[in-house]
């Protein structure tokens, strides 16, 4: 039936494989991009808001000061954000954090599993194999005064390939306000996806960075796949 069909879409745009239990302006684009019919949003809002299990994984994101953005990119792929999500429970491989890496400019994200006691030299081969061998070597490289941000040889290795580093501030850690947004994307979307079974979600790292880089962005109007 009609209604069948519209439930299946509206279940498959939110939970379906590869899609990410987003909220609903995300789901409602999600089907726009090939569906529509006469109160799609009202449908949308109603079958998201019945979905217990993502309203239960989804925190409230608290809102901060005001902050002083860094200047806005204009190119993809060479003026890049790092930031860490740790505190995640132990997988098979030992791994219990996961390093961020997104381009400011198409706000593409690779999400990267990693172990909390990495220091800069295992984070920098990190970024080596993940991100310079697929985008090349950044301009800039915005990121919080974590010790690895700040030791002698992160520093000196992106000085030697005339990468400038750029610290957010002490009074606004949320300087370029991208990586509290993320993070909590990332959060929301692994417990959403795991429900109870989280110490697999290194496993599903990858259906979930897909799952964020094909949704619409807020700021940009389009996916980072898109751009």
């Amino acid at each position: 039936s009609e209604e069948q069909s519209k439930m299946f879409c509206r279940k498959e745009a939110h939970g379906g494989g590869l899609m990410g239990h987003f909220g609903i302006k995300k789901t409602e684009d999600i089907l726009a991009e090939h569906f529509y019919w006469p109160r799609m949003r009202r449908d949308v809002e109603r079958y998201v808001s019945r979905y217990t299990t993502c309203n239960k994984a989804k925190s409230r994101l608290n809102p901060y000061g005001l902050y002083m953005p860094f200047p806005i990119p204009s190119v993809p792929c060479e003026d890049i954000l790092v930031d860490f999500v740790l505190g995640l429970p132990r997988t098979k491989k030992g791994r219990d954090s996961v390093f961020i890496v997104v381009d400011r400019f198409s706000k593409i994200a690779h999400f990267i599993p990693c172990h909390k006691s990495d220091d800069a030299t295992n984070i920098a081969n990190l970024f080596f194999r993940e991100i310079v061998r697929l985008h090349g070597v950044p301009n800039t490289i915005v990121s919080d005064r974590d010790v690895k941000f700040l030791s002698h040889f992160w520093r000196t290795l992106w000085a030697k390939l005339g990468t400038k580093l750029l610290f957010s501030t002490t009074c606004h850690p949320q300087t370029d306000g991208q990586t509290e947004v993320i993070n909590h994307t990332l959060s929301t979307m692994l417990r959403a996806i795991l429900k109870t079974n989280l110490k697999m979600w290194e496993e599903c790292l990858p259906h979930v960075e897909f799952a964020y880089n094909r949704s619409l962005h807020s700021t940009t109007k389009m996916s980072p796949f898109q751009i």
